[in-house]
């Protein structure tokens, strides 16, 4: 350490024309580097420094100057004279992050996602009138319900590909553009005909299979490991509150502008969102004009520890799809998007009806009850994400934390949904959904803030790869609903399955996840 710290003074020295000290007479800091108590250490450290600055005082102002930058305060140290490791920096205050240009990053991120599941929320209310005005049966309902899912089928893989290459930015602006669009074409598409509302629908599906992925990739980017979890957790908020809003708002805007005016409304918020989105935010953290110097240092520092690439790619477009496959933690991954999704859109699509049905509440009070676990599910995903952040900062591995997070996000709505069929009256229902969906909102801090971690340089693919599994299980989930509830004439056994599904992902994911980043870039040896 003594001939470190002479090294240092050596080529400081050199770089400005400075006196060098005779530094054998600086007795003290054999003395104080050999001690065992590493509280006299530091002190002692702080000591030697001062009888060293006193030293110097005789000789010129100029080597103080250069002693000061060698020992001073950084800005990611309060400590003076501590030797902090120059890779470890000081977290941030509550008010520093919530201010952060990073912060706003996700709370447009959050918007678009409000935006993104409202749109399809719609649906779930309109299809009551809708069915009622056609003659549609439940399994048709559950079918026109599904055409969303068609087009969100097609999209993710492509989408995140042109996410890891192109950056979040650009991706998300013609995602939400594209999705506004077919919301607001969905009344003219379904007074033409059945199947131009089928496309519309399935349009939307295509524009929206971009956002999961544009986000992952965007808080990869601007956030550093320790954070991730949170701005996960902020985004999925907006996701969650898309839904209560969307549930919530549009038999309110039904009764005041007809069956299509909510299509309206949504559609036109998300062109007024591309226009705020282009002109405000940037796809990493060096781009941004309006960011600060210390913010920037953080980011980027920190960032060196993940290994997050800073800018998107530029050659080979076609990522290894036989190597992302050939993974276990792969595999987990894909298994618990799928459950994540079987669950999601069961609750999205048919929770307003199975209130109507089973507990005979009109269409409003229905979104009413629908709606209220949507709003828990946006409160405790941040509550879990910040939860899961402290974890990792006080020491727990990022494998083990995501797996605590991703069993309470299975195993508890899996209970919650047995205590639901036994629910007598609505209030108690919605108290078990509630239940159900908000420690669902742990998920997020499990699988899908691990898609980051095990490639981070290939988030976006796998992100594609994990939503098109979970978009066959919502198809298949949301249809199926309907065939089983025709077929067996009851809700609560569709439900009792669905809980089983959720005990058997979480043993899965739990078995075969990590936290570790895997190398996907090996050949794959036969």
């Amino acid at each position: 350490m003594n001939s470190a710290i002479r090294s240092s003074y050596l080529t400081l020295s050199r770089d400005r024309n400075v006196p060098i000290p005779e530094t054998p007479k600086l007795q003290p800091f054999p003395r104080f580097f050999d001690s065992t108590n590493r509280n006299n250490r530091f002190r002692d450290i702080s000591s030697g420094s001062s009888l060293l600055r006193t030293r110097l005082r005789h000789d010129s102002a100029e080597f103080r100057t250069a002693f000061s930058h060698r020992v001073g305060v950084s800005s990611k140290n309060a400590q003076f004279g501590s030797f902090p490791d120059e890779n470890e920096a000081q977290a941030p205050s509550f008010a520093e992050f919530i201010t952060s240009e990073r912060v706003k990053v996700v709370a447009m991120l959050a918007l678009a996602l409000a935006l993104c599941n409202a749109d399809r929320v719609v649906m779930s209310v309109a299809i009551v009138p809708l069915s009622l005005s056609n003659g549609w049966s439940r399994s048709f309902a559950g079918i026109v319900q599904s055409s969303f899912l068609w087009g969100y089928l097609i999209s993710p893989i492509a989408g995140g590909t042109l996410v890891d290459y192109y950056g979040g930015k650009v991706v998300m602006a013609w995602g939400v553009a594209l999705w506004s669009l077919a919301t607001f074409l969905t009344p003219w598409a379904a007074e033409t005909s059945l199947w131009a509302l089928l496309a519309m629908r399935a349009l939307l599906g295509i524009a929206e299979g971009v956002a999961l992925p544009c986000m992952n990739n965007m808080v990869a980017r601007w956030f550093p490991q320790t954070e991730r979890a949170r701005a996960v957790g902020i985004a999925m908020a907006g996701f969650q509150l898309g839904s209560s809003v969307g549930l919530m708002l549009s038999p309110i805007l039904m009764s005041q502008g007809g069956i299509f005016g909510p299509f309206v409304i949504f559609g036109l918020s998300g062109f007024l969102w591309v226009l705020v989105w282009l002109s405000a935010t940037s796809s990493t953290p060096d781009r941004n004009p309006q960011i600060s110097k210390y913010e920037l240092e953080y980011i980027l520092n920190e960032r060196k520890n993940s290994l997050v690439e800073n800018k998107p790619k530029t050659t080979k477009v076609i990522p290894p799809f036989r190597r992302l496959l050939s993974k276990l933690p792969t595999w987990s991954l894909i298994i618990a998007n799928a459950m994540h999704s079987w669950g999601f859109f069961i609750f999205l699509s048919w929770m307003p009806i199975y209130f109507n049905s089973v507990y005979h509440v009109d269409l409003r009070q229905a979104a009413w009850f629908s709606a209220v676990p949507w709003t828990v599910m946006a409160i405790m995903g941040y509550i879990g994400g910040l939860w899961s952040d402290i974890m990792i900062r006080n020491g727990m591995s990022v494998t083990l934390t995501r797996k605590i997070m991703q069993s309470i996000g299975f195993l508890g709505p899996g209970i919650a949904l047995v205590g639901l069929t036994t629910a007598k009256s609505p209030a108690v229902a919605s108290a078990w959904l509630t239940l159900a969906v908000g420690l669902k909102s742990f998920s997020h801090s499990g699988f899908l803030v691990n898609l980051q971690e095990i490639a981070p340089q290939y988030s976006g693919v796998l992100h594609g790869i994990s939503n098109t599994a979970g978009t066959f299980a919502a198809i298949l989930g949301t249809v199926g609903a309907g065939f089983f509830v025709e077929l067996v004439g009851s809700f609560q056994g569709f439900l009792l399955f669905t809980s089983l599904l959720y005990v058997l992902a979480a043993l899965f994911y739990d078995v075969f996840s990590t936290g570790e980043r895997v190398n996907f870039d090996e050949p794959t040896h036969e």
